[in-house]
């Protein structure tokens, strides 16, 4: 018999609709909600990153929201543990998780590679060259030397694309080698539902919801947020949305083409999540406007949960 905990997680690309299949099931069940998006960890942009309102998170508790400063890095490996404490304070409640960094999905139900400490100088040399060549270059290298690592991250992100190459450089070994190898099981069952939208019918949905966060103030939230943090080069100014706002506030363009470069990072985005998720064998694809089935589907299978377990 299984006795590990169920824990359902609601995944897809950006502005599929997963928060509200969120709450939707968390109407259904005592639940509680764990972010896994890298973007809504941070507390400056809850506009612009889509983080859940004030009036959703008053549905049932939410964790991992917006509890990181401008400067914060997160790993994976730290999502791993904030996700693991909230999942055991879950006792009365069923842990769902929600986002789309499939990186982090897959490292918490697959496990996470024990990657050997990288030496200092290595990771300092690393983070060197990404201040001096910039982030895209660290890119172009990764694309060389970890292809599959490249599809989920950005040219822009240079947390991740340094640190993808100080791995590399330091271990003889890329991500991908480190992520597919053996480790120890999970001690949760997972139910991977996942929210599927065809991009060209998601594309106009990104571009109108891109309108609304900037009628609902996402322009005067990154004044604010540079006023706190006016450094660019700290990890929660590389997401989508941001980089594009700083660029107009800084005068670098205007807003009809911040708005443009924003909704073409935000597709190309869509498009790197659908290619990661598509690539998992255990998700329960439904299409947003079936959420009833979605909750029934689920229901049913912790009702399988417990007679198994």
């Amino acid at each position: 018999m299984d006795k590990r905990k169920p824990v359902v997680c609601i995944l897809g690309p950006t502005g599929a609709g997963k928060t509200a299949t969120s709450l939707g099931m968390a109407k259904r069940f005592p639940a509680r909600i764990l972010n896994f998006d890298s973007r809504q960890v941070y507390k400056d942009f809850p506009i612009i990153t889509a983080q859940p309102s004030p009036e959703e998170r008053a549905v049932c508790p939410h964790e991992l929201y917006g509890f990181m400063p401008t400067t914060g890095i997160i790993t994976v490996a730290d999502f791993i543990e904030f996700a693991h404490e909230k999942i055991e304070q879950s006792v009365d409640e069923l842990p769902i998780l929600v986002g789309g960094t499939g990186l982090y999905l897959k490292a918490l139900t697959s496990g996470l590679a024990p990657i050997p400490d990288i030496p200092d100088e290595i990771r300092a040399r690393v983070r060197k060259r990404a201040e001096e060549e910039g982030s895209a270059a660290l890119f172009e290298e990764l694309q060389r030397v970890d292809p599959e690592y490249a599809k989920c991250t950005h040219p822009n992100n240079k947390q991740r694309n340094s640190r993808a190459i100080e791995v590399y450089e330091g271990t003889g070994k890329n991500f991908t080698w480190w992520h597919n190898r053996e480790v120890p099981p999970s001690p949760y069952r997972f139910l991977k539902i996942g929210i599927k939208v065809n991009l060209d019918d998601l594309t106009p949905l990104l571009n109108r919801r891109i309108d609304q966060m900037i009628a609902a103030g996402a322009i005067d939230e990154a004044r604010r947020a540079w006023d706190i943090c006016p450094d660019e080069s700290a990890p929660g100014w590389t997401g989508i949305g941001c980089s594009e706002l700083l660029a107009f506030i800084k005068g670098d363009i205007d807003i009809d083409e911040a708005k443009l470069l924003w909704a073409k990072n935000t597709r190309a985005y869509a498009k790197r999540q659908l290619t990661w998720f598509n690539r998992e064998k255990d998700i329960h694809w439904f299409s947003p406007d079936e959420p009833s089935q979605i909750v029934e589907f689920a229901a049913a299978w912790l009702a399988k949960s417990d007679v198994e377990g």
